[in-house]
């Protein structure tokens, strides 16, 4: 976990152990989304109308942390399974699709040169799946939009992270994210690289996936 060449609250690498669990193969939709939304009341994101954004198989978007978690929390009611956001160490693991020491997904190669790289992205979000998979058969997780996860944030927080299923600090004023964005120069992130916002904040760019202990 980590890259050594990123910026600072990437480093340094070190061994991670995570448990047995599973990862979305894809960003959750606006199509399942939807679903969440008049089972429960729960109040439609910004842009759910804007049809930049809100065909079903684009992912959810302007949805804050808690959203996230309370599409989590519907789902376990539904499916009697606890599925959840995952972990920053999750996410990565899951990311990296197999793959020790790359920069992305793939390997090392430029995302420039990746398939459609230059067609994708350039509005708004593109619909799931429309780039090949990583070795783990997961869709998307280093483009199109930022993943919430779990984890309150703290940039330092390698320097003291357990070695077995680390969990973010107890406390924080930002949650982790991860993946990259439609919006940004660079549309696929490095599997390394972190982020973080308010856990309020909703942005065109933020979306999740859901992940379950096995």
């Amino acid at each position: 976990m980590g890259c050594d060449s990123g910026a600072a609250n990437e480093r340094s690498i070190h061994r991670v152990l995570v448990d047995e669990f599973a990862m979305g193969q894809f960003a959750v939709t606006n199509r399942l989304y939807g679903i969440f939304l008049q089972a429960t009341g729960h109040n439609a994101p910004p842009g759910w109308n804007d049809p930049l954004f809100n065909h079903p198989d684009q992912p959810v978007t302007s949805v804050s942390w808690f959203d996230a978690t309370a599409y989590c929390k519907w789902l376990s009611e539904q499916t009697a399974r606890l599925y959840r956001l995952p972990t920053e160490a999750e996410w990565e693991r899951a990311a990296r699709g197999g793959l020790e020491g790359k920069l992305y997904t793939w390997g090392d190669e430029s995302p420039v040169d990746q398939p459609n790289y230059s067609a994708l992205w350039l509005f708004r979000p593109e619909r799931v799946g429309q780039r090949p998979p990583n070795g783990f058969g997961l869709h998307d997780m280093s483009e199109n939009v930022h993943e919430w996860c779990s984890d309150w944030y703290d940039a330092q927080y390698y320097l003291g992270s357990p070695v077995r299923n680390p969990q973010g600090p107890s406390t924080g004023t930002r949650r982790a994210s991860r993946g990259g964005s439609w919006r940004h120069q660079i549309k696929i992130t490095r599997v390394a690289a972190r982020s973080s916002i308010p856990p309020e904040f909703r942005y065109s760019d933020y979306g999740f996936r859901c992940a379950v202990s096995l």
